[in-house]
């Protein structure tokens, strides 16, 4: 099984997802002789081998669908280790890193993997991912998902820490991407291991601060078309709402001035029984035809309440060919 490739059913080794619901899904690992506990039941996972991927498995007391994997999968889903890059980030990422399959991308630090799931998947099958985790123990985590996600072919771990001692290597990536918690520290030799022929650099930072030293430090470096973008998702509520029709023949406003300057050839006009409008619900499920004619029902999206907040700066900037 690889999460950059289709799978058709699952095999004993396989990493599936397990859902629950829309915000419950789980990782496991398919082994023969073991059994997965939800909130519906047991399954076992014997079950689950020669079934296709997106079936239904019945539990001791319902049900739950079994996944194939995949980078946005994955996002959702794995177990964190460290703060991780969402969905929304990673499109912007891999987009303006003008990352293809081919690649070569070096990336630091690799934390819980979600960022680097998605580069895999962007440069294979003929690109090579290097991502660097100061943190022993979670490159060592990192090397094993890899594997075990069919994916270790297009990726190499180091355990280093690149502030302090660099990449250690020259004239290899097309792109660069950090997130680090102070990135300029690591951006000359980020410089160094860069094509000859230049390329692309990404800096994902939390403050604004950490933004300012890194642009500072990248325009000293030869660094060009320096710019940085923070990106927010905003959810909107699509509903049927009442709306006033715009009477754009003016009618209201001839009516008011000749109730103010009454004349004797004008007739005061008789007031109509008010009708009573009917009171429509935001939430009804009843259908247009089921209201009143004199209604105009539109549907409307506005934001919600609460939206989602800030995660962090995208600062990128481009490297001309270092003979320029």
């Amino acid at each position: 099984m690889s999460f950059c490739r289709n799978n058709k059913t699952i095999k004993e080794g396989d990493t599936v997802i397990v859902y629950l619901s829309f915000n419950q899904l789980y990782p496991i690992q398919v082994k023969r002789g073991l059994s997965h506990h939800t909130k519906y039941g047991s399954f076992k996972h014997s079950d689950l081998i020669g079934k296709i991927f997106g079936s239904r498995i019945e539990c001791t007391q319902g049900s739950v669908y079994v996944l194939q994997g995949s980078p946005e999968m994955w996002t959702i889903s794995l177990p964190h280790r460290t703060q991780i890059i969402y969905t929304p980030n990673i499109s912007v990422i891999t987009m303006q890193l003008d990352l293809k399959p081919g690649s070569i991308v070096i990336e630091s630090g690799t934390g819980s993997a979600s960022l680097s799931h998605a580069l895999i998947r962007t440069i294979y099958p003929t690109g090579h991912l290097h991502t660097f985790e100061f943190h022993q123990l979670r490159s060592e985590v990192a090397s094993k998902e890899f594997k075990d996600h069919g994916v270790s072919d297009y990726v190499t771990v180091y355990h280093r820490d690149v502030c302090a001692e660099g990449f250690g290597v020259e004239d290899l990536a097309d792109a660069v991407f950090l997130d680090l918690p102070s990135p300029w520290k690591a951006l000359d030799s980020a410089k160094k291991s860069l094509k000859k022929e230049g390329g692309r650099l990404c800096s994902f930072s939390p403050c604004i601060e950490q933004v300012q030293k890194t642009s500072l430090e990248l325009a000293k470096l030869g660094f060009v078309n320096i710019f940085t973008i923070e990106s927010l998702r905003r959810i909107l509520s699509v509903k049927k709402y009442d709306v006033q029709d715009f009477d754009f023949n003016m009618d209201w406003k001839i009516k008011k001035e000749n109730e103010e300057n009454p004349s004797d050839d004008v007739q005061p006009q008789q007031k109509s029984p008010a009708t009573k409008k009917k009171k429509i619900s935001h939430e009804s499920e009843e259908s247009d035809d089921e209201f009143n004619e004199k209604n105009d029902l539109h549907y409307t999206a506005k934001p919600i309440n609460i939206q989602p907040g800030h995660t962090g700066f995208l600062t990128f900037a481009t490297l001309l060919h270092k003979n320029f």
